[in-house]
């Protein structure tokens, strides 16, 4: 291909292929402009679609939005459109580092880009406030709430202190770091086989009885118990000795 007529390829790369070539006669002033209206438009739709995530979210965490946008390959020479749609990929969401879809829909030469989007959700969660040994069982005065983005990870933060309260560091967690759902995991209460107290409560009555339980229970987990007639149940593990029935 002669050097003279790359200034005239239109170059545009589809999800889970490569990058194409198909000839477009736009100059680089031209295709710079077009490029850049696209860009707009393309970031005006992903500010509508999070304020109405906003809208709909009734005002709940999270609290404030940071929406930034990347650029589009330098290289790129998109022929003038008529129509660009703005999409979000099959699989994507605008959550953290994600990218939006651009194609051409009515024009000369047909194009499908992709522009770079970054989605910060800053609200209230839970913050280490010293570094913590993986297999550490987490106490209340182990992290205290504060602002974090959110999104920043892909496993959600825990915003409620009894969701971590008890459970078992997963792995090394750092000093400041929020505590996320693949952060921790449930702490064994006691291993199948020992004995429980297990307490059935009712409309305005409680009864207690021994039992065995079958698996390892885990706090704030549903376990299987053998009580003494030899009747199996599962029941909430409360603490390290005694196990709920709800009746």
């Amino acid at each position: 291909m002669k050097m003279r007529h790359l200034s005239n390829i239109a170059i545009f790369c589809a999800a889970g292929l490569g990058c194409h070539a198909t000839y477009a006669q736009v100059s680089d002033a031209q295709s710079a402009e077009a490029t850049s209206q696209y860009i707009n438009q393309t970031q005006a739709w992903v500010n509508g679609a999070m304020a109405h995530a906003q809208t709909q979210s009734g005002g709940a965490s999270p609290v404030r939005m940071e929406v930034s946008f990347g650029s589009l390959d330098s290289r790129l020479r998109l022929a003038p459109c008529n129509k660009v749609e703005p999409y979000l990929p099959v699989g994507t969401r605008l959550w953290g580092k994600s990218r939006v879809g651009l194609r051409c829909l009515d024009g000369a030469v047909k194009w499908n880009v992709f522009l770079p989007v970054t989605v910060k959700a800053y609200g209230k969660a839970w913050v280490l406030n010293a570094n913590v040994p993986s297999g550490t069982i987490l106490r209340a005065a182990d992290a205290v709430a504060a602002e974090v983005d959110l999104a920043e990870d892909t496993s959600p933060a825990l915003t409620d202190s009894s969701q971590w309260v008890g459970s078992t560091a997963s792995r090394q967690l750092a000093s400041g770091q929020a505590i996320r759902q693949s952060s921790v995991r449930a702490s064994n209460a006691f291993i199948a086989g020992s004995q429980v107290r297990i307490v059935a409560q009712g409309s305005g009555f409680s009864i207690s009885t021994d039992g065995q339980a079958l698996t390892a229970g885990s706090l704030g987990q549903s376990v299987k118990v053998k009580m003494e007639g030899g009747r199996i149940v599962s029941g909430l593990v409360i603490d390290q000795h005694t196990v709920r029935i709800d009746l």
